[in-house]
């Protein structure tokens, strides 16, 4: 009695901030259940944490920008570090670019989709809403979207400052401070995803409450998610085909090609390279998981059947903030660092302090939650035991996810031995880690399903998600920690002042980076799969389906499974596809500026050979124009992928009906598990490859280069396709929970299918129309687009890679009609032998006695 009264008196001064707990606290104290809570007193934990979130950003922010830059370098240390502010701004308008492009085309698509949800659901509206449900929709729709875009804009501007930040860190100070840097950038990534997303849905659900029951209400909130998850799928899809693109011409026509370093600035692709880095894995991955945080929090709230439990999503987010922040001033490191000597597990360790630290104090927390929201007959601690559990499994699956990715291990040890035999062996070993790596993750989530499901049933499973990411603020830090590292090093690379200890340090950083990117991807599926099951059964509630309408069995049911099955591998082998077309003008490009940039690759051969360049002498790329084709292309090929997982549903649910949606969503669920996991664990593994023939100075043998190529087919499995299907997974359950209103079976019905087959023609027509154009346009296409650069047609003319120079260039001045001496004299001039009178008679037409200027450039090009 003492120590409530205590207890009681202390929490006074705090009751005008945190309202709703204090509330259930004077509650809980006096013996009463903390039952009938208003939506204000619901969300304003949430609100709270959200506060603080942007409090400590403004801290983070500033304690970032007063670390230097490479101007203060070069003043300290006279000279080293002249380049990097200039090549960082090189970096930073790249992103810019990108970002602005790609989000023009988003705002369009945005304002489409809002005006088309007025209209359907001002003309449908849900039995339990009123006239203004389409106007609710598209504006949470919007809300979401902004919110989304906005995460993703914020996370890579600055991680665009971090970069050169962390190189002068290790430049002048210590490994730690470097470490210091990366993850207060990655910090401030972090917590502007859990700060935008806990407020933005907070307000959503206050706002568009207002006179309206918490039905209509939880459907409104389904459209903020869908906002938020159309984009983060067009931005994890075109920021993963840019970087990846990027990364694999870099790769192919540096590395294994040329045999240049890593990051040469000598190299085209290079600068595109480190672009690709901040709007893949830092602006796609902030918008990706913006999408996972609001969706488990809307799953929950919709799943709920009292105030406590309606609340107490909201309630744990918003103490997962505040734990987050304590577990950000855990993180440091003694090593010194020295390159691939260091012990990565004691850097591992010196971010896992951090995380572990969140998520003990965040028990504790949610311990309290569910104490204070409980009531003396029927307490909430069956959702503590299922948030232990989601936790548990969350750190489960990040370890296993280590054991198949890092170089410490024998899976990967065991990809590298293959490339002693070729790249073929690399990919097929790299493969079959990655299908194998399966089956841990698998049996982890269906034990926490289980469990969960057992203790409180798909409230259980859905609590179990939000627990998984209420420490998101500070697990995206860890994983946004590694694209700045990687630039980091990519700038200490490309500056050639900078000596090579320092290189060291951000290899250090840099291999910690790629663990806690494969752990982070390994960690976003566990909880993508969680949250769909989640969305899918509040789905099943809004449909009014019954478990005995879906019975498997039924041919209806199975038809959408089987169809479902399918998307994933669809969704995947187009994004695949996208990367192989963009990196191949990427590749064109470099090997067009290595023939025809006068010096350049004879600099890039000499500062690969270790020879110093004048700075008078030396000779750089044309690097924006690699940057222009990555952004085009990407832009170009999210469009596909991206129509198709928002119309597959629609036209699904709305033609056959809510069971064949049902089915379709659990085949999507079940084989896009499979897939994602296959292609993150197998890129992580082959990329990982690739850095121990690194670590074991063997990358520029034939057994380093095997492995390149392996790093080569894995970049797209691990950066663009796998982690988009988390996404993919969970926006088409998103979309049929927000149209489930307009799709739910009703008594008066004759039949539960083909019930509104009239409204599902119209997406259906879409589906067609959008497929001919992007086939009439070139996007979808089996013909190769870059064909013409190679047999001698298009602007750019035909190249001739042997010989080194253009086709094109040798037909200038000569008439479209080549005559017989016209033709010998120019291939006696550029060194082509073989080329007769003979040949000439066998191509030349037999009516003019010439041949056409085009058929010549092309056969020339063939011949040599």
């Amino acid at each position: 009695a003492r120590s409530k009264s205590l207890l009681a008196r202390g929490t006074q001064g705090a009751k005008k901030i945190v309202p709703g707990c204090f509330l259930a606290m004077d509650r809980r104290l006096a013996g009463d259940d903390a039952a009938d809570l208003s939506n204000a007193e619901m969300v304003a934990p949430a609100l709270v944490g959200a506060a603080f979130a942007f409090l400590f950003i403004i801290f983070l922010h500033g304690k970032l920008m007063a670390y230097p830059v490479g101007k203060d370098l070069v003043a300290k240390r006279g000279g080293m570090g002249k380049k990097l502010d200039h090549l960082s701004k090189q970096i930073k308008d790249g992103a810019r670019a990108f970002l602005l492009e790609e989000y023009k085309w988003l705002a369009l698509f945005v304002l489409l989709m809002a005006v088309l949800l007025v209209v359907v659901f001002t003309a449908a509206p849900d039995s339990e809403a009123d006239n203004t449900q389409g106007v609710r929709m598209a504006a949470a729709f919007i809300m979401g979207a902004s919110l989304s875009a906005a995460a993703g804009w914020l996370g890579m501007m600055v991680a665009t400052d971090g970069n050169v930040r962390t190189t002068v860190a290790c430049a002048d100070k210590s490994l730690n401070d470097g470490l210091q840097v990366a993850f207060t950038t990655g910090a401030i990534m972090g917590f502007t995803v859990v700060g935008l997303g806990l407020g933005g849905l907070s307000c959503a659900f206050l706002l568009f409450s207002i006179g309206y029951d918490y039905g209509p209400s939880m459907q409104v909130l389904a459209g903020f998610g869908f906002g938020a998850s159309s984009i983060a799928l067009f931005a994890r899809v075109a920021g993963g085909i840019y970087t990846k693109a990027a990364d694999v011409g870099a790769d192919l026509v540096g590395k294994v090609e040329n045999d240049v370093d890593e990051d040469d600035p000598h190299n085209p692709a290079v600068i595109a390279d480190n672009v690709g880095d901040n709007v893949g894995d830092v602006a796609g991955m902030g918008a990706d998981l913006f999408e996972s945080y609001v969706g488990s929090v809307i799953a929950a709230v919709t799943l709920a059947t009292t105030d406590a439990e309606k609340a107490l999503p909201f309630w744990l987010s918003g103490a997962g903030i505040l734990c987050s922040i304590l577990g950000y001033f855990f993180v440091s490191t003694s090593e010194s660092g020295g390159g691939w000597n260091t012990n990565l597990g004691s850097l591992m360790f010196a971010l896992e302090k951090g995380m572990y630290s969140a998520g003990i104090l965040f028990l504790c927390c949610a311990a309290l939650c569910c104490w204070l929201l409980g009531s003396e007959d029927e307490g909430l601690w069956g959702n503590l035991a299922c948030i232990i559990i989601g936790l548990i499994a969350g750190m489960l699956i990040g370890k296993v996810t280590e054991y198949f990715t890092s170089f410490d291990f024998a899976p990967v040890k065991s990809i590298t031995n293959r490339g002693k035999t070729g790249p073929a062996t690399v990919i097929i070993q790299g493969i079959g880690v990655g299908m194998i790596s399966c089956a841990p993750p698998v049996i982890i989530l269906v034990a926490t399903i289980l469990a969960c499901a057992e203790v409180n049933g798909n409230y259980g499973v859905a609590i179990a998600a939000v627990g998984m990411l209420a420490t998101l603020g500070i697990t995206l830090a860890t994983d946004a920690y590694g694209p700045v590292a990687d630039n980091a090093g990519g700038l200490a690379e490309m500056d050639p002042t900078i000596p090579e200890e320092v290189r060291s340090k951000t290899d250090a950083l840099d291999a910690l980076g790629n663990t806690t990117a494969a752990t982070g991807k390994g960690f976003a599926i566990g909880s993508a799969v969680l949250t769909s099951l989640s969305l899918l059964a509040a789905f099943k509630n809004q449909a009014n389906l019954s478990d005995g309408d879906l019975n498997v069995g039924d041919p209806v049911v199975l038809s959408g499974l089987l169809f479902g099955a399918m998307l994933p591998y669809m969704f995947a082998a187009l994004t695949m596809i996208s990367v192989g077309k963009a990196a191949a003008e990427i590749i064109l490009e470099v090997r067009r500026q290595f023939r025809e940039v006068p010096g350049l690759k004879e600099a890039l051969l000499k500062a690969s050979s270790g020879i110093h360049i004048p700075e008078g002498e030396d000779v750089l790329p044309e690097s924006d124009k690699c940057v222009a084709i990555s952004t085009r292309s990407s832009v170009r090929e999210m469009i596909a992928p991206g129509l198709y997982a928002i119309l597959a549903p629609l036209f699904v649910g709305f033609m056959v009906g809510p069971r064949c949606l049902m089915g379709m969503l659990c085949g999507s669920i079940g084989s896009g598990c499979m897939v994602a996991i296959m292609m993150s664990n197998a890129g992580g593994a082959w990329d990982n490859g690739k850095k121990l023939c690194e670590k074991l100075n063997i990358k520029k043998t034939a057994q380093g280069k095997a492995c390149i190529v392996g790093d080569t087919v894995g970049d797209p499995f691990k950066d663009t396709s796998g982690p988009a299907l988390n996404i993919l997974l969970k926006l088409m359950s998103m979309v049929s929970l927000t149209m489930a209103p307009l799709m739910k079976v009703t008594k008066n019905q004759d039949s539960l299918d083909w019930n509104n087959w009239w409204w599902g023609m119209i997406p259906l027509f879409i589906f067609v129309v959008a497929t001919f154009a992007l086939v009439q346009y070139g996007i979808l296409t089996w013909e190769d687009p870059i064909a013409n650069l190679l047999d001698g047609g298009g602007d750019a003319g035909v190249t001739n890679p042997a010989v080194g120079g253009s086709v094109k260039k040798w037909f200038e001045g000569v008439p479209d009609q080549v005559d017989e001496s016209t033709a010998i004299e120019l291939c006696e001039k550029h060194g082509v032998s073989g080329f007769d009178g003979a040949k000439f008679g066998q191509l030349k037409d037999p009516d003019l006695g010439t041949i056409r200027k085009s058929k010549f450039m092309q056969v020339l090009n063939k011949d040599i």
